[in-house]
């Protein structure tokens, strides 16, 4: 017997479901001796199931749909314009940055014909889907990787918007442009992108991608002279 485990008493393993955080949580009860025990726990976490349909990812479990949502404002529920998690009874849509971001991060595992779809792949669709789609996806990271809600800003006119909360909870203080390091801004831009923020009470951003992993930021203050 190993020096380790001679003075085992008893060992037991109890499997406990945790599906807040869609895991399975595995509890080892180790005792060396009738008086004290050892409590160890281990988590094992479940990828949720997603489908690449076209340039959509689709969520079709409604359990994990609400997961998902509720650890992030991660995608949109088919046919309901302003969820609450407790609302979600449709399919979870994601897109092709939100996916990318969540299949990095082990969160789900993408199929497309009953085949897994690789990150490298993810990538390859994105790029012809997305225009500039690498520099896109560096941005959103950034603010996801420092706690903040990032979605779509195509209502507004713009890459993404940013929510310190989440949609719903507040409003989007900043809008986002992404722009490569060797692009051109041009001063209409400048100008209708400023007036836009200020009509809406927002902060207007231009976001340039640095390296792999900065992003340098531009911000525009808007007031009447």
């Amino acid at each position: 017997m190993s020096e380790s485990f001679r003075f085992i008493h008893t060992a037991s393993i109890e499997p406990i479901v945790k599906n807040n955080f869609n895991s399975i949580l595995f509890l080892i009860s180790i005792t060396t001796d009738p008086h004290y025990r050892i409590h160890i726990h281990i988590i094992f976490y479940q990828d949720m199931k997603s489908e690449l349909i076209e340039n959509r990812i689709i969520v079709w479990s409604i359990e994990d749909s609400r997961k998902l949502f509720s650890q992030g404002y991660y995608g949109k529920p088919i046919g309901i314009p302003k969820p609450k998690i407790e609302e979600i009874d449709a399919p979870l849509v994601l897109d092709l940055i939100e996916g990318l971001y969540l299949l990095k991060k082990k969160k789900i595992i993408i199929n497309k014909l009953k085949k897994k779809i690789t990150i490298e792949e993810l990538i390859e669709i994105g790029k012809k889907a997305y225009f500039d789609f690498e520099n896109k996806y560096q941005v959103y990271k950034h603010f996801r990787d420092k706690g903040y809600i990032i979605n779509p800003g195509i209502k507004f006119g713009c890459d993404f918007a940013v929510y310190e909360k989440g949609p719903g909870i507040d409003h989007s203080p900043y809008l986002i442009q992404v722009y490569g390091r060797n692009d051109t801004i041009p001063a209409t831009e400048i100008t209708i992108t400023g007036r836009l923020a200020s009509s809406v009470r927002k902060q207007f951003i231009f976001a340039i991608p640095k390296g792999k992993d900065k992003v340098d930021f531009l911000g525009l203050d808007w007031w009447k002279a």
